[in-house]
């Protein structure tokens, strides 16, 4: 009788947790807000010197679809240099001075599609936690397959007129690269940060990353075949900071 009393006495104590550690509830991080009074911005443009690279020709032949869609025939996009001497398709970005910092991902969500037997756009940047689509506008089935080393790796075929894909990197990773398993061609890169501060390169090379708070950063150009560069910016409050890019070919 008394062992049974001292097992029930024992019993309670573990329910009621008092002697034993309790769980610590995790708090969120606390969102961090810019003071648009104060807050600048970094702007600049990626240059391109030496010798243009010859696009290659891919040949798409296996895939009627694909050949159809591309009868003047389709280019490897690896290197896109503009008309202007700078370069396209360069993921610049905050890497560092931002640190302590959170910041809530965007509502709207990023969209890469399947178009013409090629991934659209060919590199893309989304905040952590941001939603992606994944759209197929082809009429012949895709493979999406982002290959991701820190975040959770994924495949996921696509056919013709199917729903839209949606899905989430949670992690910070640069760069994420992308593949077709049925195409093998097919190729994208997807930058994923865990701030808004990031841009792609266009058609004149030029980027921008608006409403900064003041600091000094660690800003870093990415391209696909020629690596990183990085340069130390100070914005200061309510300013511009330029900073300017080059890369070199063969």
């Amino acid at each position: 009788m008394k062992r049974s009393l001292i097992a029930l006495a024992l019993l309670t104590v573990g329910c009621s947790g008092k002697p034993a550690e309790t769980a610590k509830k995790t708090e969120p991080a606390k969102l961090f807000k810019v003071d648009p009074a104060t807050a600048g911005s970094i702007t600049g443009t990626v240059a391109f010197t030496g010798k243009k690279p010859k696009q290659e020709k891919i040949t798409v032949d296996e895939d009627r679809h694909c050949a159809e869609m591309n009868k003047a025939g389709l280019y490897d996009q690896a290197v896109v240099v503009n008309d202007n001497g700078t370069l396209a398709n360069v993921f610049v970005y905050v890497k560092t001075g931002l640190e302590g910092k959170a910041f809530a991902p965007p509502a709207e969500a990023v969209t890469i599609d399947q178009k013409g037997c090629s991934f659209q756009p060919r590199v893309i940047g989304l905040q952590t936690g941001q939603y992606l689509n994944v759209t197929n506008s082809d009429p012949t089935t895709h493979s999406i397959h982002p290959v991701a080393q820190i975040n959770r790796e994924w495949n996921q075929a696509q056919e013709p007129g199917a729903e839209p894909l949606h899905r989430r990197f949670m992690t910070r990773e640069v760069m994420i690269r992308v593949k077709c398993n049925i195409h093998s061609w097919m190729r994208a890169w997807i930058g994923a940060v865990e701030h808004p501060y990031f841009a792609v390169t266009g058609k004149d090379g030029s980027f921008e990353l608006k409403n900064v708070p003041p600091g000094e950063y660690t800003v870093e150009a990415w391209h696909e075949k020629y690596g990183t560069q990085e340069m130390k910016v100070t914005v200061p409050p309510s300013g511009k900071q330029e900073a300017a890019f080059t890369f070199k070919g063969e």
